[in-house]
C-alpha cells in the first residue's frame, strides 16, 4: 500500500468488549458497566497510534486559512444586518437590555429571537467599544471554532484524513463563509450544534451519562440561540445513542430521558425568567402579537415556518407550482438545488448524499454497536431531517437558513471518501500495512478479512471471503469516481448561472472531474506516485466552485436582513442575485415574474412602480386605501417615504422599480422603506436627532426596526422601533405611546419604515395617522421628521 492509501485509510477503534462481545442475558446488559478508558480515542489508548507528523500541521493550515478567509477585510460590512447590531448596542450599554436582546437600551421591544447570540457580540462591544469589527469578530472566531470541532468529531472514528476533508468542506462552503461573517444567529447555533454531535460521539463510544446529559445542555443552549431550529438534530442524536450506546436498553432509555431534562433546563430558564416577569416590567417580545415568548417560539418562530401561518410576517413559503410569499421561494423536493439556494449550500450535496447511501450498503448487516453505521447514521440524519424540513417549510424561508446543513455535507463527504478509499483496497488482495499506517492488518488466521473487521471494528461483513472484499472494492471504486462526475457536473451547472463570474472556471471544474472520475477507476494500474497527483485534482475539482464562491463571498460587503454568498445568479433572489453585499437591487426575481411570486413588485402592484389596485394596508399618510404611489409601489405611503428613484415627498414620497428602494440618503440597501436594511442618517438628520438627546427615553422612533436601527447605531442613542421587525407587533398600542409623548419622552417620530402583512397589529399604521394629523413635519435630506415636543399644527404636505 502506498502512503497516499495510509493518509486516506480509517483508525482501528480500540478493543470493545461490549461491541463485539454482547452479554449472554438481558439483566448483564442492563447492568453491564461502560467500557472502560480502552475504549477512549485511540491516542488516549495507545501512543504508537498517534497521527502522523503531518495532521498536526495541516489542522493548523486549516484553521489558519479559515480564521484568514472568515476574518478578512470583515470591517467592510460595517454593521452587516443593523437589527441586531443595533440589540447588541443597546445590550452593550444596559444589562437588562442583554438579559433580554431588545432592540434599544430604553427597553422597548426585543428582537424576534432568544438572544443567546447577541451575548457574546455585546460582550465584545463592552470590552473594545462599538464598531463593525467588535461585532463581528466573534462571528468569524465562531466558525472557525466549527471548523475544529468538526474535525475532531469525524477524526474520532474516521481518522485524520477524513476530519480534514470534512473541516474544509465545511470552511469553503459560500453559505457558512457568510453567515460566520455576518452577525446573525446561525453561527453560534451551528457550532453549538457541531458540539453536540461531538458529545452524541463521546456518550456513544462508552454509554456515558455526562456526555449525553451534555448533549442536551448545547441543543438547549442552541434553543437560545435560534429558537425550534436547533431542535431539529434531537431524534437524529437521540436516535443514534438508542441504537449504538454499548449498554442494556432501559439504561439507554434512562439517559436519554436526563438528556431531555438537560435540554429542558438549559432551554426553559430564561423563557421561564421571561414569563414570570410581569409584562410592565420587560420590554415588549418582539415578534409575538400577545407579548409572549412562547407565542413567540411555538408560532411566528416556530410551527409557522412549517405551516406559514405566521401571524404579523411578511409571507410565507410558495408551493410547488403556485405563486408564495415574497422571502420563502418554491417548496419542494429541489429546493436545496434551485436557483435561490443551489449556490449556498449544494455544491458537494449529491456527494454527501451518494457517500451516505454507499457506506450504509458497505456497512450492511453490521454490529448494533457499529460505530462506522452510527457515524453515517448522526451525519446523514442531520442532514435529511433538516434539509427536508427546509425544503418542505411553507413559512418564511431564507437561503441562509442552509448554513445548518454545511456541518453535514462536510462530515458525509470526509467520511465517506476515506471509507470508499479503504474498501477500494479490497479488490487487490488483503490488506499489508506500512510503517505510519493507522489501519492494523487483517488476523494472520483470517487473510480475507478485511481491515474492517480487526479488534474493535464492527465488520460490515464477515461473510463471503474473497468474492465479498473485491465486489466491495469495485463497488467503492465506482462509486467514487461517480460521485467525482456527479459533484464536477453540478458544479458546472451552477457557475452556469453566473456566467459571468469566472467563465474560465467552469469548463476547467468539468474537464478534470471526469477526467479524474476516469484515472479513479484506473488507480490500480497508475504508477504509485501519480496516485497523489489524481487525488490532489479531483480534491480541486470537487472544491473549486465553492471554494471561488467562498473567495467571492468574503470579498464582498454583506448588510441586509437577507444575505447571499457568491456573485449574482441569474433569476434569483436578494443578495448575491439582484445586488452586492446582500442588498436587493435591481433584478430581483421571483417565480412567476415580477418582483414577487406571482407578478408585481408587491401585492396590488407591479414590477416597475406606479400606481397599484386595492394596495393594503391602507390609510398610511400618503397613501390611499386603494393603493396610490408611496415608498411601496402598489402599497399606500409611510410618513416620508424615499424612493430609490422617484421624489421625496412629507407623506409618501414615490418609487420605482417594484420596491427596490434605498433607505435613507441612497444607501443601497434592502429598501423597501427600510423593512429589510437600516438608514444611514445625513450629518443634519443625525444633528438634530442628538439636540437635547439626554432630555428623553428615545430620541426617536420609527416604524419598524431596521428603520430604527440606522438612527440608533449612527447617534448612539434609543431609537423606539414602533411594531418591531415588521411593523406589525402592537408596541407600542397608540394610547401607549400617547401616553409616552405627553410625558415628554420621545422627542422625534421619523417616517417611513415598516410593513404590514399576514394579519398583525394594526398600532404602528394607527401610530403614523395620528402623528401625521397632530404634529408638523419637516424634510431634512429627505426625510420626514415630526417633532412631538410641539404639537398643535398640521402636518404639512
Amino acid at each position: 500500500m502506498d502512503r497516499t492509501e495510509s493518509l486516506l485509510t480509517t483508525p482501528a477503534d480500540p478493543p470493545d468488549d461490549t461491541a463485539t462481545a454482547p452479554p449472554s442475558g438481558p439483566r448483564a446488559a442492563a447492568t453491564a458497566p461502560p467500557a472502560s478508558s480502552a475504549s477512549s480515542h485511540p491516542d488516549d489508548a495507545d501512543p504508537a497510534r498517534r497521527d502522523p507528523r503531518w495532521v498536526r500541521p495541516a489542522l493548523a493550515v486549516l484553521l489558519l486559512g479559515t480564521g484568514l478567509l472568515y476574518l478578512w477585510g470583515l470591517g467592510e460590512s460595517g454593521w452587516a444586518n443593523s437589527f441586531y447590531s443595533a440589540a447588541v448596542q443597546a445590550g452593550s450599554e444596559s444589562w437588562k437590555a442583554f438579559f433580554y436582546g431588545s432592540s434599544d437600551a430604553a427597553n422597548s421591544i426585543t428582537v424576534d429571537k432568544t438572544p443567546a447570540a447577541l451575548w457574546l457580540m455585546a460582550l465584545s462591544v463592552r470590552i473594545f467599544g462599538l464598531n463593525s469589527w467588535a461585532i463581528l469578530v466573534p462571528q468569524a472566531l465562531l466558525g472557525v471554532a466549527s471548523v475544529g470541532v468538526l474535525y475532531a468529531t469525524v477524526r474520532r472514528w474516521y481518522g485524520p484524513a477524513a476530519g480534514l476533508i470534512a473541516g474544509t468542506v465545511l470552511a469553503l462552503t459560500p453559505v457558512a463563509t457568510l453567515m460566520f461573517r455576518f452577525n446573525n444567529p446561525d453561527a453560534l447555533l451551528v457550532l453549538l450544534l457541531v458540539l453536540g454531535a461531538y458529545a452524541t460521539v463521546r456518550a456513544v463510544e462508552t454509554a456515558s451519562t455526562r456526555w449525553i446529559v451534555l448533549v442536551g445542555v448545547l441543543v438547549g443552549f442552541g434553543f437560545l440561540t435560534k429558537m425550534l431550529q436547533a431542535f431539529l438534530v434531537v431524534p437524529v442524536f437521540a436516535g443514534v445513542y438508542l441504537l449504538a450506546a454499548p449498554t442494556g436498553f432501559w439504561r439507554r432509555i434512562r439517559q436519554l430521558l436526563l438528556a431531555g431534562l438537560g435540554l429542558v433546563v438549559a432551554a426553559g430558564w430564561w423563557v421561564a425568567t421571561v414569563e414570570l416577569v410581569p409584562a410592565s416590567a420587560r420590554p415588549y417580545i418582539g415578534g409575538s402579537q400577545n407579548n409572549s415568548i412562547l407565542e413567540l417560539t411555538l408560532g411566528y418562530n416556530g410551527l409557522g415556518r412549517i405551516t406559514g401561518d405566521e401571524e404579523g410576517s411578511v409571507g410565507g413559503g410558495a408551493r410547488m407550482g403556485g405563486g408564495g410569499g415574497p422571502f420563502s421561494g418554491q417548496t419542494g423536493w429541489l429546493r436545496m438545488f434551485d436557483t435561490e439556494v443551489g449556490g449556498q449550500i449544494s455544491w458537494l450535496l449529491p456527494a454527501a448524499l451518494i457517500l451516505l447511501v454507499a457506506g450504509l450498503v458497505l456497512a450492511g448487516r453490521a454490529a448494533r454497536t457499529d460505530r462506522r453505521r452510527a457515524g453515517l447514521l448522526l451525519w446523514g440524519g442531520w442532514l435529511l431531517v433538516t434539509g427536508l424540513i427546509f425544503s418542505f417549510m411553507s413559512g418564511i424561508f431564507h437561503a441562509y437558513y442552509t448554513v445548518a446543513l454545511a456541518p453535514a455535507v462536510g462530515a458525509l463527504v470526509g467520511i465517506g471518501t476515506v471509507l470508499l478509499w479503504r474498501e477500494r483496497r479490497a479488490a487487490a488482495g488483503p490488506v499489508v500495512p506500512v510503517a505510519g499506517s493507522a489501519v492494523p492488518a487483517a488476523p494472520a488466521a483470517a487473510p480475507d478479512v478485511d481491515a474492517a473487521t480487526a479488534p474493535g471494528v464492527a465488520p460490515a461483513s464477515v461473510t463471503g471471503g474473497r468474492r465479498s472484499l473485491r465486489w466491495r472494492g469495485w463497488f467503492a471504486t465506482g462509486t467514487l469516481a461517480v460521485t467525482l462526475a456527479v459533484t464536477a457536473w453540478w458544479s458546472w451547472r451552477l457557475l452556469g448561472r453566473s456566467a459571468d463570474f469566472q467563465p474560465w472556471l467552469r469548463p476547467a471544474v468539468l474537464v478534470a472531474g471526469l477526467a479524474v472520475a476516469v484515472l479513479i477507476l484506473l488507480t490500480r494500474r497508475l504508477p504509485r506516485r501519480l496516485v497523489p497527483v489524481v487525488l490532489a485534482l479531483g480534491a480541486s475539482a470537487a472544491l473549486a466552485g465553492p471554494a471561488a464562491y467562498a473567495a467571492q463571498t468574503a470579498g464582498a460587503p454583506h448588510t441586509g436582513s437577507i444575505p447571499s454568498a457568491g456573485p449574482n445568479v441569474q433569476g434569483g433572489f436578494g443578495p448575491g442575485r439582484g445586488g452586492p453585499g446582500g442588498r436587493m437591487g435591481d433584478g430581483m426575481e421571483f417565480p412567476g415574474g415580477g418582483g414577487f411570486p406571482g407578478g408585481g413588485g408587491f401585492p396590488g402592484g407591479n414590477r416597475d412602480g406606479g400606481t397599484g389596485q386595492n394596495g393594503q394596508p391602507p390609510g398610511f399618510p400618503g397613501g390611499t386605501a386603494n393603493g396610490g404611489t408611496g415608498q411601496f409601489p402598489g402599497f399606500p405611503g409611510f410618513p416620508g417615504g424615499t424612493g430609490q428613484n422617484g421624489g421625496t415627498g412629507q407623506n409618501g414620497g414615490t418609487g420605482q422599480d417594484g420596491g427596490r428602494t434605498r433607505g435613507g440618503q441612497g444607501r443601497t440597501g434592502g429598501g423597501m422603506g427600510g423593512l429589510l436594511d437600516s438608514r444611514e442618517p445625513s450629518a443634519a438628520l443625525k444633528a438634530l436627532l442628538t439636540a437635547d438627546a439626554d432630555d428623553y427615553t428615545w430620541v426617536a422612533a420609527a416604524v419598524g426596526s431596521n428603520n430604527a436601527s440606522g438612527y440608533q447605531l449612527a447617534t448612539g442613542r434609543p431609537v423606539m422601533a414602533v411594531g418591531g421587525f415588521n411593523g406589525s407587533d402592537p408596541s407600542p398600542t397608540l394610547a401607549r405611546f400617547q401616553e409616552y409623548v405627553a410625558a415628554g419622552k420621545i422627542h422625534y417620530f421619523v417616517g417611513g419604515g415598516g410593513f404590514r402583512a399576514n394579519g398583525g397589529s394594526s398600532a404602528s399604521q394607527e401610530i403614523a395617522t395620528w402623528v401625521a394629523g397632530n404634529f408638523t413635519a419637516q424634510t431634512v435630506d429627505g426625510v420626514t421628521v415630526y417633532d412631538l415636543t410641539s404639537a398643535g399644527q398640521e402636518a404639512q404636505g
